[in-house]
């Protein structure tokens, strides 16, 4: 017998105070790519986070959890995942993925957005940004799976064919160890959210808040996890990239939780209007 793992479906009451703790999470990436400069420790940006979160009266669900010892996830050019900030200095030309969360009103928020450092040499920050480039749009592939799919894995299908359609050149390799995920009162809950192709088959239902959330690497995907169990490095040096965004599937259509306009500009050449709830 097949046993169903149960996926927390929200009203649209409840969606609407996720957005909330999502615009929270967006706030604190404007204040952490306003911040991030040569000089600038990622201890120094993580406590920039810890203030968005006091003035919003929100807590990070990073901070704690499992042991995690920081507020964000900062990962910086060969960290492809779960950076610890510390003593890390960033420098002109670093790509950096900045992956943050909040609990505001006992629901959980989560989102990732990458950038490259300015300045540098033009040629690896050429080649940063286009890294970066790939993953946000290969995100917003899979976000425009959710809306027009049927199933939860058409989004690791879209993001995986986008991957696959860039130049053999360019084309970075997905990190397959690391997915997406459902969250709402916890800040991991099913579905899981692949990258890429898988055979299983979970229906789209109004309710669903998954997070879309490719990690990409410039090299090979092969990577290691440090002592301290957290920090995840490609394992040949090459740098990695992760973006990340929460959506909210309800009766009418999505709603893109934790970007501003909901979406509207990056879904409009899929051919994708969101709905937002109650603005």
């Amino acid at each position: 017998m097949r046993i169903r793992k149960h996926i927390e479906l929200k009203s649209d009451q409840q969606i609407i105070e996720m957005r909330r703790a999502a615009l929270v999470v967006a706030d604190i990436h404007e204040a952490l790519l306003a911040a991030a400069a040569p000089g600038i420790s990622t201890k120094e940006l993580d406590d920039v986070a810890l203030g968005v979160l006091k003035a919003h009266g929100a807590v990070s669900n990073f901070y704690g959890y499992e042991g995690y010892p920081a507020q964000t996830c900062i990962s910086v050019n060969s960290t492809v995942v779960h950076g610890i900030p510390g003593g890390e200095v960033l420098r002109a030309g670093d790509i950096v993925s900045f992956d943050c969360g909040a609990l505001l009103g006992g629901w959980h928020a989560d989102a990732c957005v990458s950038t490259v450092v300015a300045g540098g040499d033009p040629r690896v920050t050429a080649r940063r940004q286009r890294l970066s480039e790939i993953t946000r749009e290969a995100m917003w592939a899979g976000i425009a799976a959710m809306a027009c799919g049927e199933y939860v894995e058409d989004i690791g299908a879209a993001v995986q064919d986008y991957v696959d359609s860039v130049p053999r050149n360019e084309r970075p390799s997905i990190v397959r160890e690391f997915i997406g995920h459902g969250l709402g009162t916890k800040m991991h809950m099913e579905p899981e959210v692949y990258n890429f192709r898988v055979r299983r088959k979970v229906k789209l239902r109004p309710g669903m808040v998954l997070c879309i959330e490719p990690i990409l690497a410039a090299g090979s995907p092969a990577n290691t996890t440090l002592e301290d169990d957290w920090t995840v490095k490609t394992l040949d040096g090459s740098d990695g990239c992760h973006w990340e965004h929460e959506i909210a599937l309800h009766s009418r259509g999505i709603w893109v939780l934790s970007a501003r306009d909901g979406g509207a500009s990056e879904l409009a050449r899929f051919g994708v209007t969101p709905v937002p709830l109650g603005e």
